[in-house]
């Protein structure tokens, strides 16, 4: 993929990402928490596939997508992502993992709104990054 098509993707992932947060705020709403759970982890995963996508970055697994965001957006980055927005998204697939496969796994109203707001903000954080991408290329 070229950086144009990269872009494209990226936007495309944006918009699945977006409706995988309303989703998630929406479960929350309806006492679904560990359903809600796995939406925000999704909205986060989809938003990370759309940030490497802007580098022309395609990874086919969860953990591929959070090695990959690591290393070049945490580690090699120019400081808009932080150590503790990785934090963010390790603890919300460890969440996703407990909601969609741990049958005695209890999800709180409390621990899944932190997910939900979680998401938001990275969803938001990556959006915005894109955005300014998206200005400065045109």
């Amino acid at each position: 993929m070229d950086k144009e098509q990269g872009m494209i993707l990226a936007n495309l992932r944006l918009d699945r990402s977006r409706e995988l947060l309303a989703e998630s705020k929406d479960l929350l709403k309806k006492g679904s928490y560990k359903s809600a759970n796995n939406r925000a982890f999704y909205a986060i995963e989809k938003s990370i596939k759309a940030l490497l996508a802007t580098e022309q970055v395609e990874v086919t697994t969860h953990n591929g997508a959070l090695k990959q965001f690591n290393l070049i957006f945490i580690y090699k980055g120019n400081g808009t992502f932080t150590q503790e927005d990785y934090q963010k998204v390790a603890r919300a697939e460890q969440i996703r993992n407990a909601s969609d496969y741990d049958d005695f796994y209890l999800a709180s109203k409390e621990e899944t709104r932190q997910q939900v707001e979680n998401a938001e903000y990275l969803v938001n954080k990556i959006e915005q990054y894109i955005a300014n991408l998206n200005v400065q290329e045109y």
